[in-house]
């Protein structure tokens, strides 16, 4: 990791340097993804199929797309007991957190006779992606099918990338069984993003499409949206942690590590006020980067985009968490509530030194399906609303539209838009 004394310069050049992480930089990638988004919609399963024996290895038909009940059977078989109640307590826990953020339609009245309110609807179909192949992501599964679950879609149809033996992993399977998806589909790739977009001969078009996946994934549901929705595009991971010298250097290498195992592109940052702590996080991070499993990769991540920031105030290591807008901060210092209130940016926040970033990823609740690359400042994590749509309702009696007619004609010929003001006028008009 490089350690830097922070000043305008070694900010502007943090900034810009990490952005290259960024989805709207795979330019390189984006034909090759356009042209499978463009055949899946021009012939449905047979290109479906297609990319995913060239992609994946298998081989799929239209009797086998869908995951059927003895699938599942045989996932519930090979699934260790013990992991399946730690997934349906962490499920329970998601569900709880996430019925809290329900809303609800309303309405308000006045005594001339006006009604408006809001109407809320679930989508009717949601489109889940969920990584997969060689690794499992249960959590994912949960964290994407939950709130869509909570916020009443019918329809909730998942996607995952087959093993070359044309199965899903059983405890990607479990996940989603447990969780509610409708139906699964073995499909993975910019090729299962277009035909959620479109819909195929098996797999049906969706409103909306959810979670996140590789680079190819990302540039495929950016190509799609406006065709559908989407929640956002996803980049790799990152953390951010604040701490001053009462943090355990320990814990905060061990978190900033977390991060750095996901792939070469991950983010870990630690921004302190303390150069004692820096030194003696930087020596921890090289203990446990020897005996973890993915050290090649966690090497690379932190050679790349491992940073030691070095503030001297807390208010200038708050400015450039703002700045960073971090997919996860954590806050480590003497009181982390009061620094937490300072905090404009960031997807997920993580107060004091026992609410470790993986407790997010697992089991505390809170989405972890999360804005990155800067766009906490303005995206928000996976949620209720994400599954919902909300429409705006009008009424008026003819009391209160007479008293608001003249104000109404009079702001459309502003316009020049004499036909608005003429749909008011005839109302009242002697006939």
């Amino acid at each position: 990791m490089k350690t830097i004394h922070l000043a305008q310069d070694s900010i502007r050049d943090l900034l810009n340097h990490l952005l290259k992480r960024s989805p709207n930089n795979y330019g390189a990638y984006e034909s090759t993804v356009a042209s499978i988004v463009s055949d899946v919609k021009e012939r449905g399963d047979e290109a479906l199929f297609e990319y995913t024996k060239k992609f994946d290895g298998a081989n799929l038909t239209p009797q086998n797309i869908q995951v059927t009940q003895e699938e599942i059977d045989e996932a519930y078989a090979a699934v260790d007991p013990k992991l399946l109640s730690v997934i349906r307590r962490s499920m329970e826990n998601i569900r709880v957190y996430h019925e809290k953020q329900k809303r609800y339609g309303w309405f308000d009245t006045t005594p001339d006779g006006t009604i408006l309110g809001q109407k809320v609807t679930p989508l009717a179909y949601a489109g889940i992606y969920v990584p997969g192949g060689k690794a499992a992501y249960p959590s994912s599964v949960l964290m994407n099918t939950v709130p869509a679950k909570v916020a009443g879609v019918e329809n909730i149809i998942m996607v995952t990338p087959p093993g070359k033996d044309g199965k899903v992993t059983p405890t990607t399977l479990v996940a989603a069984c447990e969780a509610g998806a409708t139906k699964v589909y073995k499909v993975g790739g910019a090729q299962a993003i277009a035909a959620l977009a479109y819909g195929t001969q098996s797999i049906p078009k969706v409103d909306k499409i959810v979670g996140p996946g590789n680079i190819y994934v990302a540039l495929a549901k950016k190509a799609v949206y406006g065709h559908v929705s989407i929640d956002s595009i996803a980049g790799p991971s990152e953390i951010l942690v604040i701490a001053d010298e009462t943090a355990n250097p320990e814990y905060v290498a061990a978190d900033l590590l977390s991060q750095a195992e996901h792939d070469e592109l991950a983010s870990a940052i630690l921004v302190t006020t303390s150069e004692t702590l820096a030194a003696e996080v930087s020596r921890w991070i090289g203990i446990f980067a020897e005996k973890l499993s993915r050290r090649e990769i966690l090497e690379k991540s932190l050679e790349n985009y491992g940073y030691i920031l070095i503030a001297d105030s807390m208010d200038s290591a708050v400015d450039i968490a703002n700045e960073i807008a971090s997919e996860h901060l954590e806050i480590v210092t003497k009181n982390p509530f009061e620094v937490m209130t300072k905090i404009k940016n960031a997807g997920a926040i993580f107060l004091g030194e026992n609410s470790s970033e993986p407790l997010g990823d697992y089991y505390a609740g809170p989405n972890h399906i999360l804005p990155t690359n800067g766009t906490a400042k303005f995206f928000s994590p996976l949620g209720v609303d994400d599954f919902v749509k909300k429409s705006s309702i009008i009424y008026y009696s003819r009391e209160a539209l007479q008293k608001a007619k003249d104000d109404i004609i009079r702001f459309a010929e502003a316009e020049s838009l004499t036909a608005h003001a003429n749909s008011i006028r005839v109302r009242f008009e002697d006939k």
